[in-house]
């Protein structure tokens, strides 16, 4: 075996390089968070091949002294942590000290800065060499540019592994998209190839702010969203999240930020999944831009070395409040407050132009026509327009709808004008026409007020009558134990009688149908990865969400017109209405703009 030695200065520097500087959009996100930490009001970005061949960015912070530029290119140089104790509470985006030597020691570098206002700076070079630098005198503004040429140049193996110059700034945008939403008091500008493709202007108010969020994540994520804004315990979770109804094919539209820090964590994904749990479509996933603001000291920054991760010292209180602030925002959306079915998930039956689409022609499903339409009876003497003027009436047995002072004019999902082959209620607001899936609105009706029920009367155990011997791990053994208050609130009664065994001796009375070995396992578990569980409540309310589709209203059955108007009451009221129990639209809304287009009026 080879002797111990020591690795020279450029070799050790390209190891580390491996562990932050992945590809340019790597480089990209180290040099604007130090910009962000340096103070910078606005931050220009300029890439050339996807930032293969070049990545200049430049800030107006507060600059670099001259005697510090050499250390800026050292490893484990930094100007954020001066003590231990800082590392107990990290307050800047970078920190570790090792970005700016692993960048230098993989490509051709120049750092130029200044901090005085006259236009006087200082700049120092690097090549992939050792970390000693010469400065020399540079003209410059107050602030720090960073220009990255030929990244990886002389590391060809790592080189190989970048991706076309599409794909590789298609990662550097994404980056500089996170970090326009980190830091929105920030103006930020993105070229590639010499051609500008975003001008950020700083955003300072609520009105600017939703422009920026409108530019960074788009119009329709805006026009979709709900502001979240929940504190406890000293920590603050705010931000938006879209409607159910604006899912997403892929998780392409999460952005969750730790003290303005992008993070991806287990903790918080689990507990954003279990918040749209009940109304999200299989397979969809949901869309937001969550700030969570914690006490630094409680959370650890340093697991990783891109700084992706982070670990949280109370991951109960975190998942909590997470969980409760999203569940509580999305069960507060009425039909009044909600945008209708996003076309993405409800299916798009109108083009660009506003015409039918060709390619669902002809593929509308067939119902049998009901022998008697409830409440539009055009058989009736009288003519045409005293019969229409009739169902446009406010139904005088209608459920009146409370409305505030300044409110006027129909409720929101409007007056039921009569039912489509015995499925779909059409209903006319202010705006225009109302589609209302009638079995899918009722079962999400009756599924709240079952689950309302049960919540009042809490969860009751059922003893069993011979008690399930099952075999653990000592881990979950202990956890059982100290458990044991937890568990009893869910109906569950377990008993230890070995050091990997458990006796199951109650579960909750509504599942005692189910499979009690397993409910307990995917309880442990839970308890074990997140520090809390859910899985009684969400087995409950399944066999309730069963229950609710059993018991509500069935295709083809007619409603009156009072039935009707009362269904559509009872959706005002209720909450997550938009969506059925399997996470599917239960209305739409065709405004009269819409019809227009489709019938080409105007044109």
């Amino acid at each position: 075996m080879a002797r111990i030695h020591l690795l020279d200065a450029r070799l050790a520097n390209q190891i580390a390089a491996g562990e932050v500087v992945e590809r340019p959009a790597s480089v990209a996100k180290e040099l604007i968070e130090n910009a962000i930490d340096a103070g910078a009001r606005a931050i220009d970005v300029q890439v050339e091949q996807g930032g293969i061949a070049g990545l200049r960015i430049r800030d107006d912070g507060d600059g670099i002294a001259r005697e510090d530029l050499p250390l800026a290119l050292a490893r484990h140089a930094t100007s954020k942590i001066h003590h231990l104790d800082d590392l107990e509470a990290v307050a800047t985006l970078g920190f570790r000290g090792e970005a700016l030597a692993s960048i230098a020691s993989v490509s051709r570098l120049t750092l130029t800065s200044s901090q005085v206002e006259e236009g006087v700076g200082w700049a120092v070079r690097s090549e992939g060499r050792d970390m000693s630098a010469v400065v020399e005198p540079s003209r410059h503004p107050r602030g720090t540019t960073v220009d990255v040429r030929d990244l990886f140049f002389n590391t060809p193996a790592r080189r190989k592994f970048l991706r076309s110059e599409t794909t590789e700034f298609g990662h550097l945008e994404e980056t500089v998209r996170r970090l326009a939403l980190v830091a929105p008091q920030v103006s930020f500008s993105l070229s590639h190839n010499q051609r500008q493709l975003w001008q950020l202007k700083p955003a300072h108010d609520e009105l600017s702010l939703k422009r920026r969020l409108s530019q960074v994540c788009g119009p329709a994520f805006v026009a979709a969203a709900q502001p979240v804004s929940i504190e406890s315990a000293g920590i603050h979770l705010h931000g938006w999240i879209a409607l159910p109804t604006f899912s997403r094919a892929q998780a392409d539209l999460q952005y969750f930020f730790v003290n303005g820090r992008h993070v991806r964590d287990k903790t918080v994904s689990h507990a954003v999944r279990q918040a749209y749990a009940d109304v999200l479509f299989h397979g969809r996933h949901p869309a937001f831009v969550l700030y969570l603001d914690i006490d630094p000291a409680a959370v650890d920054v340093n697991v990783h070395p891109t700084k992706h991760e982070v670990r949280f010292r109370e991951q109960r209180s975190v998942h909590d409040i997470i969980y409760r602030g999203l569940h509580r925002a999305l069960a507060s959306v009425r039909p009044q407050d909600a945008a209708p079915v996003h076309h993405e998930t409800a299916g798009a039956w109108l083009d660009a132009s506003g015409s039918v689409s060709p390619a669902l022609a002809g593929e509308m499903p067939q119902y049998a026509a009901p022998t008697h339409q409830a409440g539009l009876d055009w058989s009736a003497g009288g003519s045409a327009r005293e019969a229409f003027a009739e169902y446009l009436r406010v139904p005088a047995t209608a459920p009146a709808m409370a409305m505030s002072d300044d409110q006027a004019g129909p409720p929101p999902l409007g007056y039921a004008l009569g039912q489509l082959h015995g499925v779909y209620i059409l209903a006319q607001n202010a705006e225009g026409l109302i589609l209302v899936d009638m079995h899918a609105a009722h079962e999400r009706i009756v599924y709240e007020r079952l689950k309302r029920a049960q919540g009042g009367e809490g969860i009751v155990a059922q003893p069993l009558l011979v008690p399930i011997s099952l075999a653990v791990s000592q881990r979950e053994a202990d956890l059982a134990e100290t458990s044991e208050a937890a568990l009893t609130e869910m109906g569950i009664a377990l008993q230890r009688v070995g050091p990997e065994t458990l006796l199951i001796r109650a579960v909750p009375s509504l599942l005692a149908q189910a499979g009690a070995e397993a409910l307990v396992r995917d309880v442990l578990s839970d308890l074990l990865t997140h520090g809390q569980t859910r899985r009684v409540e969400e087995q409950r309310n399944e066999l309730m969400a069963t229950m609710a589709c059993h018991g509500a209203v069935r295709a083809n059955r007619q409603l009156s017109l009072t039935e009707m108007n009362a269904l559509l009451r009872d959706m005002e009221a209720t909450e997550r209405s938009g969506q059925c129990n399997h996470g599917r639209p239960t209305w739409t809304r065709l405004t009269m703009a819409d019809l227009d287009r489709l019938f080409m009026r105007g044109r």
